[in-house]
C-alpha cells in the first residue's frame, strides 16, 4: 500500500545534505512530490521538508536517514491526518467564528474538539457546528486553580496537537505553557509593545498610525514575545476613527491566525533560536 509522508528534517550545515537525502529517498523507491529547503549560513544551519509516498517502512527509512545526517539532526516523519485542536476564547467571536467556518468547510486539516472559554458568550456560536463548548469561568479562582481545571478538561478530549488561543484574553502561567511546548498559537494586533493595555486601537487613534496590522506567533514564557508565525498590515487614513481602524484590525486577525494555523497544520514550520523557518 503507497504511504503518504512529510520528512522534516533540521540538522547541522554541511555539504553534500541534499544528495544524501536524496539518494536514501531513492534507495527506499520514494516518490518525492514536493521539496523545500533553507540553509542559515549565519548559524550553520539547515533545514528540508519533503512530501514523499511510496511502499515503505517510515522507521526504517528514519534510522537510515540518522545514519547519513549529521549528528543530533532532528528527523520527523509525519503521516497527513487530521490534527486535533482545541480553541480558546473570551467574548470576542471574529478568530473563533471565521477559524469555526474554515473547518466547516474543510479548508483546514484539523479536527476541532472543543472550544473553552471562561465566559459563556460564545456559546451559541459555536453550538451552530456541533463542536463542545465548555465554560470554565475563573471568577472566585487563582489563576492556578482556573488553569487546573481547564488542563482537566482539555484532558477529556485526549491528546491533542494545537491549541489556539482565538482572543483568548487571559495570560496563561509558565506552567501551563510548558504542558504544550510550540503547540500553543496566539494573535494580537502588531501595535505591540507601543501600545499596551485597554483599547489599543484607540490609543494607535490618538496617536495618528498610519498602518494596523496582527502578529501569530506561538506561545512561550514571555508575553507575546515567542517565535512568530505569520503577519500582516494594512494601511489606516485619518479619516477613519478608532472603531473603523477596531474593525480593519479584527479582519486582518482572523486571516492571520488562519494562516499560522493552517501553516501548523501541515508541518511548515520549523522553530530555532526564537524564531521560525517557514516552507509554505
Amino acid at each position: 500500500m503507497t504511504r503518504h509522508f512529510r520528512v522534516l528534517i533540521d540538522c547541522k550545515d554541511e555539504k553534500g545534505l541534499v544528495y544524501k537525502i536524496s539518494k536514501a529517498f531513492c534507495d527506499f523507491g520514494l516518490n518525492v512530490e514536493k521539496n523545500r529547503e533553507y540553509v542559515d549560513a549565519q548559524n550553520g544551519k539547515f533545514f528540508m521538508r519533503s512530501e514523499v509516498s511510496g511502499q515503505f517502512d517510515p522507521i526504517a527509512l528514519e534510522a537510515e536517514l540518522k545514519v547519513v545526517l549529521p549528528e543530533k539532526a532532528r528527523i520527523r516523519l509525519v503521516e497527513p491526518r487530521p490534527k486535533k485542536v482545541v480553541l480558546m476564547a473570551t467574548k470576542e467571536s471574529h478568530c473563533l467564528g471565521d477559524i469555526l467556518i474554515r473547518h466547516e468547510a474543510g479548508e483546514l486539516e484539523a479536527q476541532i474538539v472543543g472550544v473553552i472559554s471562561n465566559y459563556e458568550t460564545l456559546r451559541s456560536l459555536v453550538e451552530k457546528f456541533d463542536i463542545p463548548y465548555v465554560c470554565v469561568s475563573h471568577e472566585g479562582l487563582q489563576r492556578a486553580e482556573h488553569e487546573e481545571k481547564i488542563l482537566e478538561e482539555i484532558g477529556k478530549f485526549g491528546e491533542i496537537d494545537y491549541i489556539v488561543l482565538a482572543k483568548y484574553m487571559r495570560i496563561l502561567t509558565p506552567e501551563f505553557v510548558a504542558h504544550f511546548d510550540e503547540r500553543i498559537i496566539n494573535i494580537h494586533h502588531s501595535f505591540l509593545p507601543a501600545f499596551i493595555g485597554a483599547n489599543p486601537y484607540k490609543q494607535a487613534y490618538d496617536r495618528g498610525v498610519k498602518i494596523i496590522g496582527a502578529t501569530a506567533h506561538f506561545v512561550n514564557n514571555n508575553l507575546d514575545e515567542g517565535p512568530i508565525i505569520a503577519q500582516d498590515v494594512i494601511p489606516v487614513t485619518h479619516a477613519m476613527d478608532w472603531q473603523a481602524m477596531q474593525s480593519a484590525g479584527r479582519d486582518v486577525e482572523k486571516i492571520v491566525l488562519a494562516k499560522a494555523l493552517k501553516l501548523a497544520l501541515e508541518d511548515k514550520i520549523f522553530v530555532y533560536a526564537n524564531k521560525t523557518v517557514i516552507f509554505d
